[in-house]
């Protein structure tokens, strides 16, 4: 069988795929429209967001067997017809859930104890000790929605604090030890810290809007290490200026580009982007929370497992 790699990974992923007997091709600077001329040539591809997988790519892999994605989420993909086409897809959401799980920790206890502002003013000389008096975790009750790989591994994260964790998800049953399913409603009503962990689907974009917002009892905290297009960020800025949402930990933007490789859709600086560069109450990093040295050793060697497990090698 053979495999185009459609994007750099760790390289344990095209050795250990060559040790089990698939021939590995590389191809890391075509074009769409290139690649699409040779992809009938392959069994599988393996592609991390570089271009997105639509019903045109699809039909010009007429001897594709499987779709391999290094991270979690298959929105860039057309997952529909490449399933009704018999093309099975792999993804491994199980890779990074830990290094976002410990990012959207940092992120939360950073704001908490305002460590950036902190940091960038001891720089310039500035020493204002009550100015960055922090607040405590502690008493808290975390709202996490959507309760996958991401979402259970933040929940594990806070058990070392006495707060309580609550979450949402449109499935049932997903209750365990470190966290209480609740009612959307009810996650609104109580939640302190509201942390995203979801992914890019129609229910999802631009989930958190104005409305969506003004639906939580009390003022609180937001975390998205999730998607970028989930948060309307001219809503998100009014509700910071208004001190409904007190504070925002963000490592993904609604301006991404869909290969998350570039900030902006556009080469200008949106007018609620300049409000948040700005605000000493967001951290903000570059979609970077499941990027971790381990996370990179982790995604790689899930997707060969599971391509081992689907395609195993016959024997002679």
């Amino acid at each position: 069988m053979k495999i185009l790699h459609l994007d750099k990974n760790h390289p344990l992923l095209i050795n250990q795929l060559n040790d089990l007997g698939f021939a590995n091709h590389e191809d890391y600077t075509s074009s769409k429209t290139e690649v699409e001329e040779k992809i009938h040539e392959y069994d599988g591809f393996i592609i991390r967001s570089r271009f997105k997988i639509d019903k045109s790519f699809l039909d010009k892999a007429t001897n594709l067997k499987f779709i391999g994605r290094v991270g979690a989420g298959l929105e860039n993909i057309d997952c529909d017809y490449a399933e009704s086409k018999g093309i099975k897809l792999i993804a491994a959401p199980e890779g990074n859930r830990n290094a976002v799980g410990e990012h959207a920790l940092g992120m939360l206890l950073s704001l908490f104890n305002k460590l950036n502002s902190a940091d960038q003013e001891v720089r310039q000389g500035l020493w204002k000790r009550e100015k960055n008096r922090g607040i405590e975790l502690d008493g808290k009750t975390v709202g996490i929605i959507g309760y996958g790989n991401t979402g259970k591994a933040f929940a594990k994260k806070l058990r070392g604090f006495d707060v309580e964790v609550i979450f949402y998800d449109i499935k049932d049953n997903l209750e365990n030890k470190n966290a209480k399913q609740v009612s959307l409603t009810e996650l609104q009503l109580r939640a302190d810290i509201l942390s995203l962990h979801i992914p890019e689907t129609e229910l999802t974009i631009k989930m958190v809007d104005k409305t969506f917002i003004n639906s939580f009892k009390k003022p609180f905290w937001l975390l998205n290490t999730a998607r970028g297009k989930s948060v309307i960020t001219q809503d998100l800025v009014e509700a910071l200026q208004s001190k409904k949402i007190l504070g925002a930990g963000l490592d993904v933007l609604e301006y991404e580009k869909s290969s998350f490789e570039d900030m902006f859709t556009e080469n200008q600086l949106p007018e609620a982007f300049q409000y948040i560069v700005t605000a000493d109450n967001v951290i903000l990093s570059p979609h970077i929370a499941g990027w971790t040295v381990e996370s990179k050793i982790k995604l790689a060697q899930t997707i060969v497992d599971k391509i081992k497990y689907h395609f195993p090698k016959k024997k002679n």
